[in-house]
């Protein structure tokens, strides 16, 4: 059996991975279905709205940015928990975050 090696830079790039992927589906989700939704080209920056075209390209770069630190970071694997939890992490502080962030804007709160 080969031994993984995991060095701690990883864990901070899957936690990292998770929240660009987590950040990536408002703006996408918004922008494919053609509605306006925050972003930080808005003005004001993250309150404004920005056109959905402009939530396509900033999702997409989330999901290019997530890529890149989970899959071209370590050897990533989904059946390690010591992989998987540090993007989960990840994945779910960011998933809160836009929630209370975006939930002022749309009546989440």
């Amino acid at each position: 059996m080969e031994k993984l090696i995991i060095r701690w830079y990883h864990y901070i790039a899957y936690f990292f991975g998770g929240a660009f992927l987590a950040n990536a589906l408002p703006h996408l989700g918004n922008g494919v279905s053609g509605h306006p939704f925050q972003s930080p080209f808005a003005t004001p920056s993250g309150v404004g709205l920005s056109s959905a075209n402009v939530n396509v390209l900033w999702g997409l770069f989330n999901l290019a940015i997530g890529y890149l630190l989970i899959c071209q970071v370590g050897n990533f694997d989904l059946r390690r928990a010591r992989h998987i939890l540090p993007f989960a992490a990840g994945f779910a502080t960011m998933s809160v975050m836009a929630a209370y962030a975006f939930g002022r804007f749309h009546g989440g709160l």
